[in-house]
């Protein structure tokens, strides 16, 4: 890391339980182009008072995480398509005073849809209905698909989720496998921990399905992952949309754009 100086340029994040994969990701980028920025991560009781502190101080951006995705949205100047689709940021970008808040979990799914060829005429099947569900699911509305089952037993947030976008939901997985499907998972099933091990779908939904996108990130290759690569289909993991996710943040901090090598190594760095 370079010696700090005044005329760095501060990105923070907000999180109500903050981690070093995005101060790592970051700061490896800065370090490995030589940019004069450093990100550092803060939680905080008082967001709005966070948030004046961003334009008060000219922090350049801010990460924004769970539990203040929604209730940010009420201290900033504009909000993009991004976030307002799902009513969740999670990147504020300060210029002079005036702050943008978008939300690229969204921009990431939709993405990773089209670099990976996924087909957006095939039915999906969704497993989750908490925040990060909400991204993917208002990604794939936008990406075109139009035939998609949200599964959640929440039987207030799933149905919620799915009328949102003019979709159907079930409380579990169907027992009859619906052919074609993308597979997509945006629960804890497969996460390090106590479910590290579960599959997120059967054997049978992964044998008719036509691909499949996991958001579980720690770790990317999960069990319904490897299944999939086993079986020959194509692969959308967590790690490619976190590592996307943060690409398109630092590339509206800084101006820069990373190349696809840049970013396999921060985030690479970010998860040592």
């Amino acid at each position: 890391m370079p010696i700090l100086h005044r005329d760095m340029t501060l990105c923070i994040s907000l999180s109500g339980r903050p981690s070093n994969i995005g101060t790592r990701f970051h700061n490896h980028l800065y370090d490995e182009l030589g940019l004069p920025f450093v990100y550092k991560a803060f939680s905080t009781d008082d967001l709005e008072g966070a948030i004046r502190g961003v334009r008060a101080l000219g922090i350049r951006g801010a990460s924004i995480s769970m539990p203040f995705k929604t209730d940010v949205m009420a201290f900033v100047d504009e909000v993009e398509e991004s976030a307002a689709a799902i009513d969740a940021v999670n990147t504020i970008v300060n210029t002079d005073g005036h702050l943008v808040a978008s939300n690229t979990d969204y921009e990431a799914v939709q993405l990773l849809v089209e670099r990976h060829g996924l087909d957006t005429s095939a039915p999906v099947l969704l497993r989750g209905s908490g925040g990060m569900a909400k991204a993917v699911v208002a990604a794939l509305r936008g990406s075109g698909y139009e035939d998609v089952t949200v599964v959640a037993r929440n039987a207030e947030a799933g149905p919620a989720l799915a009328q949102r976008y003019g979709y159907r939901w079930v409380p579990d997985v169907p027992e009859t496998p619906v052919g074609g499907a993308l597979l997509v998972n945006v629960t804890p099933l497969g996460m390090d921990g106590p479910q590290a091990d579960e599959l997120a779908y059967p054997h049978r939904h992964l044998a008719a399905s036509s691909g499949v996108l996991d958001v579980v990130a720690f770790p990317s290759e999960t069990p319904l992952v490897r299944a999939a690569r086993e079986a020959g289909l194509p692969v959308v993991t967590g790690a490619e949309v976190i590592a996307l996710q943060a690409a398109r943040q630092f590339e509206r901090y800084t101006g820069v754009l990373p190349t696809d090598e840049q970013v396999a190594r921060a985030s690479a760095f970010s998860r040592e």
